[in-house]
C-alpha cells in the first residue's frame, strides 16, 4: 500500500522498517542505568494449596496473565520528553501529540576526547548536507548487532556534545533519535548538557517559556546495516504513559 503525505512525498505502507530494539525478560535484553533484568511473570494469586497462576501452560488459567516490571531509560528502545530533567512533571503522553516526521539517517564514527567518544557538530554539520529535517536519527560506527543486547553499566559509551546538541535546536530538529544509552555522558556530574541544550532548558527548576516542551530525544534504537542513510518519513509511536518517558517504536519509511 502506497500513500502520498502532503501530495509531495510518496512512501510504501507495507514496507516499514522497525529500529527499536524488543522489551525481553532475558539476557537479550539491553540494560543500562546499573539496573538489573526487567520482569515478565504471570500473576500469582491465592494460597500454596489452591494458587492461580496465570500462565496457560501451568494448567490453572484460560490466559496468559502477565505482570511487567521495567524501566524504560534502562530496559530499551524509549523516547523522553523535557519531563525527563526539570523539577516540575512533564509527560511524553502529552508533548508528543503528533506522530509522522520527515526524517534523515546519518551514520557517525564518534571522535576520540581524552578518555571519551564524541559526536561533534562538525561531523552532524557535514552529514546534514544543509537540510533540516524535523527528526534526526543517528547510527554510530561500528554498527555492532551486539548493540541489541549490551550491557552499558559502567562502560562509559560514546555521546553527544553539547555543540551538536545546541546546532540541532537551531536547525529546527525536533525529535532526536539515536542507539545509544543517552546523548549525554554516563558520569557527568549531573550536568545533562546535551540535555539541557536539545530542549533549551536553561534552569530546571524554573523551565523557561523558550524551552522546547514538543521536541523529543529517543535512545537506545538499533539501526539495521541493511537500512541506508538518507530521507525517511518516521512514525514515532509511544505508549500511552503518563510519564518523563515510554518505551517506543519508532519505524522508518523510505521516501520515494
Amino acid at each position: 500500500m502506497k500513500a502520498l503525505v502532503n501530495n509531495t512525498i510518496q512512501i510504501d505502507l507495507s514496507q516499514p522498517l522497525d529500529i527499536s530494539i524488543p522489551l525481553s525478560n532475558d539476557e537479550k535484553n539491553p540494560i543500562a542505568w546499573y539496573q538489573g533484568l526487567p520482569k515478565i511473570e504471570p500473576v500469582r494469586m491465592g494460597t500454596a494449596d489452591s494458587e492461580w497462576i496465570g500462565k496457560v501452560s501451568e494448567g490453572s488459567s484460560s490466559t496468559n496473565f502477565n505482570n511487567i516490571f521495567f524501566n524504560p531509560h534502562a530496559h530499551g528502545t524509549h523516547t523522553e520528553c523535557l519531563g525527563h530533567i526539570t523539577n516540575d512533571f512533564y509527560s511524553i503522553n502529552q508533548c508528543l501529540q503528533t506522530f509522522f516526521f520527515t526524517a534523515q539517517l546519518i551514520s557517525v564514527i564518534p571522535k576520540q576526547n581524552g578518555e571519551d567518544w564524541i559526536i561533534t557538530k562538525e561531523q552532524i554539520e557535514t552529514l546534514l548536507l544543509e537540510k533540516k529535517p524535523e527528526a534526526l536519527v543517528i547510527r554510530t560506527l561500528p554498527n555492532e548487532e551486539a548493540k541489541k543486547h549490551k550491557k552499558y553499566s559502567h562502560t562509559n559509551p560514546p555521546y553527544l556534545s553539547e555543540g551538536a546538541a545546541v546546532f540541532l535546536r537551531e536547525q529546527g530538529v525536533m525529535h532526536l533519535l539515536i542507539d545509544l544509552p543517552s546523548v549525554d555522558k554516563e558520569h557527568d556530574e549531573g550536568k545533562l548538557l546535551a540535555h539541557k541544550a536539545f530542549w533549551n532548558v536553561n534552569d530546571v527548576k524554573n523551565v523557561n517559556k523558550e524551552a522546547r516542551f514538543n521536541a523529543t530525544i529517543t535512545e537506545m534504537i538499533y539501526i539495521s546495516e541493511h537500512i541506508s542513510d538518507g530521507d525517511y518519513l518516521l512514525n514515532l509511536q509511544i505508549a500511552s504513559f503518563e510519564n518523563d518517558a515510554s518505551p517506543s517504536k519508532p519505524i522508518l519509511y523510505k521516501i520515494e
